[in-house]
């Protein structure tokens, strides 16, 4: 008996051409893998998404216009059934929180095997969530351990109970001024694509919506 293997489609989004010409030339070798189109921009790629109805994307978070974080919000906000893998060379912690919490279920280095990619796709497209190694580690560390924190009603602040990086706090300082994240990025002389995942990692933190909620929030629990 002939065992058929389900075909999975992906769409790649990044910019670089080079990159995406490699990685579905490789992925194309798989016969169970089809590479349905690609983009080089977040705006076209989630047009493709909606056209396609693909299994699995790989998103870039470098991209102009759009970031990849972004995308990958509206992607997990419309199409629930599609799997999203980060394929990128940030491995800063904020960003790696901020692209899960947007709902990617994998987080790739760009030099990763592509066999083992192949691999992942087919991990990811089954339901399982894959992490790279060293990536696994910042993220284990974004953790604070047990002691850190207060119990409620036992004198403990704010502070105690939401783990903000030192960053982190710089940042949410600049954002109750109303400061962008072109302005912040300024400030502390990022990106503003670092800026914005900072801002992500923030909001996510503190369990609120929007900008203004975290501003208020932060005011009101003394954490600025």
């Amino acid at each position: 008996m002939t065992v058929v293997t389900k075909e999975i489609k992906v769409i790649i989004v990044e910019d670089f051409k080079l990159t995406r010409v490699g990685l579905r030339c490789a992925l194309n070798e798989n016969d169970d893998i089809n590479v349905v189109a690609e983009s080089d921009n977040a705006i076209d790629g989630l047009k493709l998404i909606e056209r396609y109805t693909p299994d699995v994307v790989l998103m870039d978070l470098g991209l102009s216009g759009m970031n990849g974080i972004e995308a990958i919000n509206k992607i997990s906000e419309m199409h629930k059934d599609i799997k999203i893998i980060a394929l990128t060379s940030h491995d800063r912690e904020e960003e790696v929180i901020a692209t899960l919490t947007s709902g990617a279920t994998g987080y790739c280095l760009k030099d990763i095997d592509p066999n083992k990619l192949a691999d992942v796709i087919r991990d990811v497209a089954a339901g399982v969530c894959w992490l790279d190694a060293e990536v696994g580690k910042k993220v284990l560390k974004a953790f604070p351990k047990q002691e850190n924190f207060k119990l409620l009603g036992q004198n403990s602040n704010q502070e105690n109970i939401i783990p903000l990086t030192d960053r982190e706090k710089e940042v949410l300082k600049h954002l109750v001024a109303g400061k962008s994240n072109t302005e912040i990025a300024k400030e502390l002389i990022v990106s503003v694509h670092t800026a914005k995942a900072h801002v992500c990692s923030i909001l996510q933190k503190m369990c609120v919506n929007d900008r203004v909620q975290a501003a208020v929030k932060a005011v009101k629990e003394g954490l600025v």
